[in-house]
């Protein structure tokens, strides 16, 4: 069976092709902002299954009926290309693609003044801290892109789905979509294949079926 995700109508996300599945817990810095990503719990594969995306099941992540009767899963996100649709900033060494509708508040662009500085910097370091940032940017708001083929700079990823955990400071982020897994709504839109994405999984997103950070206001 062929991975993919279905975005069921007010109901969860559907999940085909023995996609893995796992929880990837945020490990901070000194200073409290987002460092690196460590392994949690791992599930079972199964060839097909339902993640909760309303955020009220007692079963999370899967779907236990907790949607009937009060969820509205409406899709609002706007579906167009990255590459046609996000500001690029031009640096000396790299450039960044950002489109910030899709941030989760994952934070990871926080570090050493912001991934923005970064790339309008001429040392290495700082093009390749950039980078990194941008690699662990799971909603893929922030892209690097070389300056010189002009194509995206991506960290490799297997098809598969993680469970962001931000555990230190006591609250849940997105599922991330990882590896260019197709996600498909209801009624057959199609959203773009991307190498990361984050979709909402507390049910509050304002950008269904991506997450905005709005699992901040718990």
């Amino acid at each position: 069976m062929k991975e993919k995700i279905i975005v069921s109508k007010d109901g969860p996300y559907l999940i085909e092709g023995n996609i893995p599945l796992k929880e990837e817990i945020v490990v901070n810095d000194k200073d409290g902002n987002p460092l690196k990503y460590k392994d949690g719990k791992k599930y079972d594969t199964r060839e097909s299954c339902a993640l909760c995306r309303c955020g009220k099941s007692d079963s999370k992540p899967f779907c236990d009926g907790s949607h009937l009767d009060f969820f509205d899963g409406k899709l609002s996100a706007e579906n167009k290309e990255y590459s046609k649709s996000c500001e690029v900033l031009e640096g000396p060494l790299i450039n960044l693609g950002d489109k910030e509708e899709l941030c989760s508040g994952a934070g990871f662009c926080h570090r050493k003044g912001g991934t923005w500085e970064l790339a309008t910097k001429k040392d290495e370091a700082s093009k390749e801290l950039a980078i990194c940032q941008c690699g662990n940017c799971p909603s893929g708001r922030l892209v690097a892109i070389d300056k010189k083929t002009n194509k995206p700079i991506e960290p490799k990823f297997e098809k598969s789905i993680s469970l962001i955990e931000h555990s230190q400071d006591g609250f849940s982020g997105p599922l991330w979509i990882k590896g260019g897994i197709e996600i498909e709504s209801f009624d057959g839109i199609k959203y773009e294949k991307r190498n990361r994405v984050t979709l909402c999984r507390c049910g509050k997103s304002k950008n269904k079926p991506f997450c905005d950070g709005s699992h901040f206001e718990d």
